[in-house]
């Protein structure tokens, strides 16, 4: 539940915040007509996610036995190389994000192209939206179905209201500071992730098991008890892993950490 919440909550506050940068700007310049072709690019969006959504559940469904298992460990590491793009992505654009869509903006206002206002809107949501429907479905490997979906809807009921309070109020919520914080939670989801990817292939045939279990901590910490499944579904734990899924997990982890606090050097003019 806790991971599903998070991956949505910044997914959701991210593109709550791009569409509030817009209309806010729109306001600004006093184009306040062009309201309307944000509201109907950003609907479109959330149709055809809400579509994607379905299509993917569809094909999840047609899968069986081996096919089902290069599947969801196609489903883990595609879901893990998008989560630590847009966590890299976003921990160094947050700073010019609204400046850079303010440009975009006035690039199309000043052509008063339409459909170009439009498009701004649905890609700015859809991509948040497939992203999301790619990491809920992730999630669910781990989790049950319920408590995933849960999580996801309760996590867009949050950004939300974040981005509400940070566009309408004087809050000064520092959302550099709080991307780098849900980052590097959404670190260890990733790594985890990435680990059961690898169980996947291997229970595949695809993936060789050099050791099958590097260690055995079910007896202290069961992975199917209550606070083992409670980890499963938040970081992926798994008390008896592979030494193949031990490398995966702490090599992905040291070079995501590395990545993601490294200052992007500045360029010499």
């Amino acid at each position: 539940m806790f991971s599903s919440l998070l991956i949505t909550l910044r997914e959701g506050l991210e593109a709550a915040l791009v569409i509030g940068i817009i209309l806010g700007y729109l306001t600004k310049v006093s184009k306040k007509q062009f309201y309307k072709h944000i509201f109907i690019g950003s609907g479109l969006a959330v149709m055809a996610s809400i579509a994607a959504a379905y299509l993917f559940s569809v094909l999840a469904d047609g899968f069986e036995g081996k096919a089902e298992q290069i599947f969801e460990g196609t489903v883990l590491f595609v879901a893990v190389i998008l989560l630590t793009s847009m966590i890299l992505w976003m921990n160094r654009q947050s700073k010019n994000l609204a400046s850079d869509i303010h440009g975009e903006i006035d690039s199309v206002v000043g052509k008063n192209q339409i459909w170009g206002l439009i498009s701004l809107a649905f890609i700015s949501v859809f991509r948040e939206g497939i992203e999301i429907v790619l990491f809920m479905n992730a999630t669910l490997l781990n989790a049950t179905k319920q408590n995933s979906l849960l999580g996801g809807i309760l996590g867009l009921i949050i950004a939300l209201i974040i981005a509400w309070i940070v566009l309408k109020t004087t809050a000064n919520l520092n959302l550099k500071k709080f991307f780098q914080i849900t980052g590097a939670f959404v670190i260890l989801i990733a790594a985890g992730m990435l680990a059961g990817a690898v169980r996947e292939f291997e229970e595949a045939g695809i993936v060789p098991i050099i050791i099958e279990h590097v260690w055995d901590i079910n007896s202290i910490l069961d992975e199917n008890g209550t606070a083992g499944l409670f980890l499963k579904a938040i970081f992926g734990y798994n008390g008896n892993p592979s030494i193949v899924e031990v490398f995966a997990y702490f090599t992905y982890l040291i070079i995501a950490i590395k990545l993601f606090f490294t200052k992007p050097a500045k360029s010499r003019k």
